[in-house]
């Protein structure tokens, strides 16, 4: 039997019943695509190897446990599994250091980066969404100055037209605004990349 003409699904199915070599065409047909996506977010060749041989152990024992249902999308689902493990990385190797807790304290250093390197952009939706989640907690006022300035990236002059408020008020409301971000932050004990 031909197994190289065989698609996915038929090959992840003759491995699950026992055939081993299906597992190493699957492996062989689509390794070049994983590793190269590993490699493009941790620009480490030992590494991409390690995170590599760490994926197909997550993918070798869920079909062995019959958790496997993607029929037909092997290639995404595998690509998820290292997308996963990925972050694990980061996330076990304090690669995600918390902001330090001083009062040049920034958040749009965070969001504004536009050379953000592999392991930032991997997290930085996430970081978005916590940064979302903590600006809904703060108070009115302040989640008013914080969206028209990081969002719709308005003056304080402007916001202080907008508002109906002196441009002092509205830095004052920025600056407890950013205080109360940093507080959350804190309370939540989220960490964000600096």
């Amino acid at each position: 039997m031909q197994y190289e003409l065989l698609s996915d699904a038929a090959l992840v199915s003759i491995y699950v019943e026992g055939n081993e070599n299906a597992l190493e065409i699957l492996i062989n047909r689509h390794k070049h695509k994983i590793y190269s996506f590993i490699y493009s977010k941790v620009l480490d060749r030992d590494l991409s190897e390690d995170i590599f041989q760490d994926t197909f152990i997550k993918v070798i024992k869920t079909l062995k446990r019959g958790s496997y249902n993607e029929e037909g999308k092997f290639l995404p689902w595998v690509l998820r599994i290292s997308h996963n493990l990925i972050i694990d990385y980061f996330r076990k190797n304090s690669r995600m250091p918390k902001f330090n807790n001083t009062d040049d304290f920034n958040i749009f250093s965070v969001l504004g980066d536009s050379a953000l390197n592999a392991e930032k952009s991997i997290i930085r939706d996430q970081v978005e969404d916590h940064v979302r989640r903590i600006i809904d907690e703060l108070p009115e006022d302040q989640r008013q100055v914080i969206m028209m300035r990081m969002y719709n990236d308005m003056s304080f002059k402007e916001i202080s037209e907008k508002t109906g408020v002196s441009i002092n008020t509205a830095l004052g409301r920025m600056r407890y605004a950013l205080i109360n971000m940093r507080k959350l932050i804190e309370k939540h004990n989220i960490i964000l990349t600096d």
